[in-house]
């Protein structure tokens, strides 16, 4: 490493299944009041969770677990087909009060140290931009985090992760819950393309509007709402050519 980092061991962790290649990125908030605390309850037995490193609002970087090892910060989840995030992710833990603490906003040398560390671990790792994640992402019905005003845009000038400049928001048609048909199932197709996990049924049910809510959270951050409006479909058609997709 070429920036300082604490060691905390948690005992939360076990062995990664082999041959999987470590992949997968994760970016999770702590959605707690300090960093202390969210470092405690992550190397609390009792807790069941962890992840691989966290980032404190100074900037400080704490390595919690190793990234050979399967650290227990995706919880159910799946990313491109894959169900067992994390035995092929590495998770990092970005301290920050979240949706329930006001949504404060990353300080920027907390942001540096994010970048730095992350652009080490995609150097090591055969992870692509696509799979540089939110665990909203991942997990669209039970997660929010890191929040739409993560700087995923700065991240991704950084040379981690992917990004488009998202389409306007305009009035217009839009898809929403309880809509049925084929521009739905290309909606989800085209998400499912993208990595998440949703199926193509042609109805416009709650997963669909969870994972809409979280594509927009990441990549169209501007309005949040679960509704595929134009903007929403055009970002992400923009973001599968970007990604090749």
């Amino acid at each position: 490493m070429s920036f300082p980092i604490a060691n905390r061991p948690s005992p939360n962790f076990n062995d990664r299944p082999q041959p999987a290649p470590i992949d997968i990125l994760v970016l999770h908030y702590t959605g707690m009041k300090t960093a202390e605390a969210a470092i405690d309850l992550l190397c609390s037995p009792s807790s069941k969770v962890s992840s691989h490193y966290v980032v404190d609002e100074q900037g400080r970087v704490t390595r919690l677990v190793a990234e050979e090892k399967r650290a227990w910060h995706a919880g159910i989840s799946s990313w491109a087909g894959i169900a067992d995030v994390n035995g092929r992710s590495i998770g990092i833990e970005i301290a920050n009060g979240g949706h329930d603490g006001g949504c404060p906003p990353y300080p920027d040398v907390q942001m540096q140290a994010v970048e730095a560390l992350c652009r080490e671990i995609v150097a090591r790792h055969p992870i692509m931009p696509r799979s540089v994640v939110a665990h909203s992402d991942i997990a669209p019905e039970r997660k929010s985090d890191p929040g739409e005003w993560f700087d995923w845009a700065r991240l991704a000038r950084a040379g981690v992760g992917i990004w488009v400049d998202p389409a306007p928001v305009m009035e217009g048609p839009s898809l929403k819950l309880g809509d049925r048909g084929d521009p739905v199932s290309e909606l989800q197709f085209r998400l499912a393309n993208y990595g998440y996990g949703i199926e193509v049924l042609g109805v416009y049910d709650a997963k669909t509007e969870a994972v809409v809510r979280a594509f927009q959270r990441h990549f169209r951050p501007e309005k949040v709402d679960g509704v595929a409006d134009l903007s929403t479909v055009a970002t992400l058609r923009l973001l599968l050519d970007k990604a090749g997709a």
